[in-house]
C-alpha cells in the first residue's frame, strides 16, 4: 500500500501537464461524436470528385469502431447505449460511401442486427431525438445499399418509432421555440416526405454558417445546397478538430474549464491543483453564472431574488424529473438522475466533503459536459484513468491517516477515562468521523485531534450534566473549573476535570512552542463559560424555571459549545487565529452565528426528547408562548430564524470584507456548521447508535469500490479509401452539386427534391 501512495506526486505531475497546461487545446478534451464525424466523412471534395473532403474524419471513423462492431457512447459499465444505433448506421454509411472497409461494414451490420432488440427493449419510452434520428439513419443506410434487416419481433417496435417520428413532424414547427433542439437541427435525418425548401435552410443559418451549431445538420445542408457559409463552417470545424468532431461547435471554453475544475473538486483532489484551479476561476468568475440551484445553497441574508430563484429552480428540477426531457437524459446517463435526486433531497450544506468524494469516485459520476441534439458528450479528461487512479490513491491515503488518528484518539479516550464513564453517549468515533469527513486535508493532524478531543469532552461533560450528576456534584465541578482547581472532586467529576486540565495544558504548551505566546487563560475562560452554561440549564430544569426566548438563546448558544471547538483549533491553522479573538464576550460575528445556528439545528430535532425530560428549548418555549398554535408552527418559527442565521453565517464565511478572520478559520466555522447540519438535518443522527455506522465505514475503513473498466479497444478497419467514381450515395450528391454549383450556389430546388434522390420512398416496416 505504501508504494502505491508514492505514486501520488507522479500522478499529480502527469495530470498537471496533460490537463492544466495552457498549451492544451480545450477541444481535445471533448469526446468526439461518432454520429457527427460520420456526416463530415460523407462530404465529397468538390474539387476532386469521388474523394472525401474531410479525410481525417473518415480516418477517425475507420479507427474508432469498437471490437464489438459499433461506434458511439458506452455506458459506465462499458456497454453500448442506444446512441450507438444511429451512430453506427451513420458510420456504416460513411464507410459504404467510400468503400472504405467491407469488413468494418459487415461487423457493424452484425452488431446492429444482434443488439438492436436488446437496446430498444431496454426503454419503455424512447427519447425524442432517437425517434427522429434512428428512422432517418435506417432509411439512409438502405438507400446506400446496406441491408438493414428488422427481426420479426422488432417490427411492432420499429413501426411505433416511425409513427412517433411522424407525430413529432406533424405537431412541431420546423423551428419551434417550445422545442429544443428544433426539427431543423435534425435536417440530415428528416424523411423525404417532409418538405423543406432550401431558402428555409439559408434563412436559419447561424452567423457562423451552421444549422444550430450542429455539424451533422450543416454537413447535410452543404451537400444539399452547396452553400459557401456552410462550407466555411465545416472547414473551420475540421481544422479545429481534424480527427473527430464534437456534437456541437463552437463550444463554451469557459464551461469546459469549469467542468474540469468541478470534476477535480468532487473527486477530492483540489488540494493538489489549487494553483491551477485558482487561475481558472480567476479568469471565469466575473463572466459566468454557473449553476442556479447549487449557487442558491449559499444565499445571503436579504437576497430575496435568489430566494425566488431557488424556489423556481427547485420546482423546475422537480418537474424536469418527471418530464420527457429528463427521460431523454436519463436514457443515456442514468446516474444523472441520482445527481439531481441528491441535490433535491440532501443539500450541500448537510453533506460531508469526504463522503461526497467517495460517491463521485465509486459511481464514476462524470457529469455530462455537453448536450448534443442526439445525446450527451463528455470531457475526455474526466474519463482519464490517471485522474481516477489519483482519486482512488488519494482517498485511500486519507483513510490510512484517519484510521491511525482514530486509534490514537481511542487510546486517549481510554487513558483519560472518558471512554469508560458508564453513562451517556460514547461518541469517540462519531466525533472523529465528523471532523475528518467534513473537510479535506491539508488540515493537519493536530487540528483534527483538537477538534475531536474537544467534542468528546463536551459530549461526556454535557451528558454528565444532563443525565448523571446530582445538582450539588455539578455545582462542585463548575466551581472547580472556575477556580481551575480540582481538589475535592471525586468520581466522574474528577475524571472530567483531569482530562480537561491536561487537554488545555497540552494545547497551550504547543501554541507557546509554535507561536511564542501563552493562551492558557483564554482557553480556560472559554471552558469556564461553557461549564457555567451547562450548570445554568440544569438548574433551570431542576427548579422549573422558564427562561425567556432571548435568555434561553443567549445561554443555549454557549452550551452548544461550537465556539469551544473551533476557536482553540483555529489557533493552529495557517494563518492562525489571533490571540485576541479568543477572548470571551469579544467573539467575532461569524462565531456567534455558528453558535446560534448549531443551537437552533439541535433544538429542532431534540424538542421531543427534551420535552419528555422536562427541559426547555426554543421550539417548546415558542409553543408555550403561543398556546393557540401547534408544534408545527413553532418548528417553522425556529426554522425561519435558523434560515436567516445560516445565510448570515455563509455570508461571513464567503465575503472577505465582513470579517478579518483568516480564511482557513472561516472555513473551519463552515465545516462545523456542515457537521451540525449533517447530524440534525432531518433527524437526530448524533444520538443514534446505528444511523452513521455505514458512513463511518465508508469514510475511514472500506476502500472505494471504483471499477476500472476494461478498455474498449478500437479496431482499425482493414481497407483504405478507394476513389469512387459513382458510389450509390455520391452519385446523388454529385447531381446535387451539379445543380447548385460549388462556387456560387443558387438554390433552384427544395431539400426535399434533393433527398428524394438520396432516399427512396419511406418504408413501411410493419411489413418488411
Amino acid at each position: 500500500m505504501e508504494s502505491s501512495f508514492l505514486s501520488i506526486p507522479a500522478l499529480v505531475t502527469k495530470i498537471k501537464l496533460e490537463t492544466f497546461s495552457p498549451k492544451n487545446d480545450l477541444y481535445s478534451f471533448v469526446s468526439p461524436s461518432a454520429y457527427d464525424t460520420a456526416w463530415l466523412a460523407m462530404v465529397q471534395d468538390p474539387n476532386e470528385r469521388g474523394r472525401p473532403l474531410f479525410k481525417g474524419c473518415l480516418d477517425w471513423v475507420m479507427s474508432n469502431q469498437k471490437e464489438e462492431g459499433y461506434w458511439g457512447l458506452s455506458s459506465a459499465d462499458g456497454l453500448p447505449t442506444i446512441d450507438t444505433l444511429p451512430a453506427t448506421l451513420a458510420c456504416l454509411v460513411a464507410l459504404k460511401t467510400w468503400s472504405a472497409s467491407d469488413t468494418g461494414v459487415e461487423k457493424g451490420l452484425a452488431f446492429v442486427h444482434a443488439k438492436m432488440k436488446m437496446l430498444v427493449d431496454d426503454y419503455q419510452q424512447l427519447p425524442r431525438w432517437f425517434a427522429i434520428v434512428f428512422p432517418g439513419m435506417v432509411e439512409l443506410a438502405r438507400a446506400t445499399g446496406l441491408e438493414v434487416v428488422m427481426q420479426d419481433e422488432l417490427k411492432g417496435v420499429i413501426s411505433s418509432i416511425f409513427k412517433e417520428r411522424q407525430r413529432i413532424l406533424e405537431t412541431e414547427k420546423l423551428v419551434d421555440k417550445f422545442q429544443h433542439p428544433p426539427i431543423l437541427s435534425y435536417l440530415e435525418a428528416l424523411p423525404s416526405t417532409y418538405e423543406i425548401d432550401g431558402q428555409a435552410v439559408v434563412t436559419h443559418l447561424s452567423e457562423n454558417g451552421s444549422i444550430f451549431n450542429s455539424p451533422s445538420a450543416t454537413a447535410c445542408a452543404y451537400m444539399a445546397t452547396g452553400n459557401q457559409k456552410c462550407m466555411d463552417y465545416l472547414e473551420s470545424l475540421a481544422q479545429r478538430c481534424p480527427y473527430g468532431v464534437p456534437s456541437m461547435y463552437p463550444m463554451d471554453g469557459g464551461l469546459i474549464k469549469l467542468s474540469m475544475v468541478d470534476h477535480i473538486q468532487k473527486l477530492g483532489l483540489a488540494e493538489h491543483f489549487h494553483e491551477d484551479i485558482d487561475e481558472i476561476l480567476e479568469q471565469l468568475y466575473r463572466s459566468l453564472i454557473y449553476n442556479v440551484h447549487r449557487a442558491t445553497d449559499v444565499i445571503f441574508a436579504g437576497e430575496y431574488e435568489l430566494e425566488e430563484a431557488r424556489k423556481f429552480s427547485r420546482k423546475l428540477l422537480e418537474k424536469t424529473m418527471k418530464s420527457r426531457m429528463a427521460y431523454d437524459s436519463f436514457v443515456t446517463f442514468p446516474s444523472f438522475r441520482g445527481v439531481i435526486e441528491q441535490e433535491l433531497s440532501l443539500p450541500w450544506i448537510a453533506r460531508l466533503d469526504h463522503l461526497d468524494h467517495r460517491m463521485w469516485i465509486e459511481e464514476n459520476r462524470v457529469s455530462p459536459l455537453w448536450t448534443g441534439k442526439a445525446s450527451f458528450y463528455r470531457l475526455t479528461c474526466l474519463q482519464d484513468e490517471n485522474i481516477m487512479q489519483l482519486a482512488m490513491e488519494n482517498y485511500k491515503f486519507r483513510q490510512l491517516i484517519y484510521r491511525n488518528e482514530l486509534e490514537e484518539l481511542k487510546r486517549w479516550s481510554k487513558d483519560t477515562g472518558l471512554g469508560d464513564m458508564g453513562f451517556g453517549r460514547e461518541k469517540t468515533t462519531y466525533c472523529y468521523f465528523a471532523v475528518a469527513a467534513s473537510s479535506c486535508l491539508p488540515h493537519d493532524s493536530l487540528v483534527r485531534m483538537i477538534v475531536a478531543k474537544s467534542a468528546i469532552l463536551i459530549t461526556v461533560a454535557d451528558d454528565f450534566f444532563d443525565m448523571k450528576g446530582a445538582l450539588d456534584e455539578l455545582q462542585e465541578l463548575t466551581v472547580a473549573v472556575q477556580r481551575w482547581d480540582g481538589k475535592g472532586l471525586r468520581g466522574p467529576s474528577k475524571v472530567i476535570f483531569a482530562a480537561l486540565v491536561d487537554f488545555v495544558t497540552a494545547i497551550a504548551k504547543e501554541f507557546l512552542h509554535q507561536k511564542g505566546s501563552d493562551i492558557t487563560r483564554y482557553l480556560q475562560d472559554i471552558w469556564r463559560e461553557t461549564f457555567f452554561s451547562w450548570l445554568l440549564e440544569t438548574t433551570w430544569s431542576n427548579t422549573g424555571y422558564i427562561p425567556s426566548a432571548d435568555e434561553y438563546l443567549k445561554v443555549g448558544m454557549t452550551s452548544i459549545a461550537t465556539h469551544t471547538i473551533v476557536l482553540p483549533s483555529s489557533c493552529f491553522l495557517s494563518p492562525w487565529l489571533p490571540d485576541d479573538k479568543l477572548k470571551t464576550n469579544h467573539y467575532e460575528t461569524i462565531t456567534k452565528l455558528l453558535m446560534a445556528t448549531a443551537r437552533l439545528l439541535n433544538d429542532i430535532q431534540s424538542y421531543q426528547k427534551e420535552q419528555e425530560e422536562g427541559k426547555m428549548n426554543l421550539v417548546l418555549l415558542h409553543l408555550k408562548a403561543n398556546p393557540d398554535g401547534d408544534i408545527e408552527d413553532s418548528i417553522n418559527y425556529v426554522k425561519n430564524i435558523l434560515d436567516e442565521k445560516r445565510k448570515e453565517l455563509l455570508q461571513h464565511v464567503l465575503m472577505d470584507e465582513l470579517s478579518d478572520l483568516p480564511k482557513p478559520c472561516k472555513h473551519l466555522h463552515l465545516s462545523c456548521l456542515k457537521v451540525f447540519q449533517m447530524f440534525f438535518d432531518s433527524s437526530n443522527r448524533f444520538d443514534s447508535n446505528t444511523e452513521l455506522l455505514q458512513d463511518i465505514k465508508k469514510a475511514i475503513y472500506d476502500p472505494p469500490e471504483y471499477r476500472i473498466l476494461k478498455p474498449i479497444t478500437p479496431r482499425r478497419c482493414s481497407r483504405g479509401v478507394t476513389t469512387q467514381k459513382d458510389s450509390t450515395v455520391h452519385a446523388h450528391f454529385n447531381r446535387t452539386f451539379t445543380t447548385y454549383g460549388s462556387k456560387s450556389p443558387k438554390i433552384f430546388a427544395t431539400i426535399d427534391d434533393c433527398r428524394k434522390l438520396l432516399i427512396p420512398p419511406r418504408f413501411n416496416f410493419c411489413y418488411i
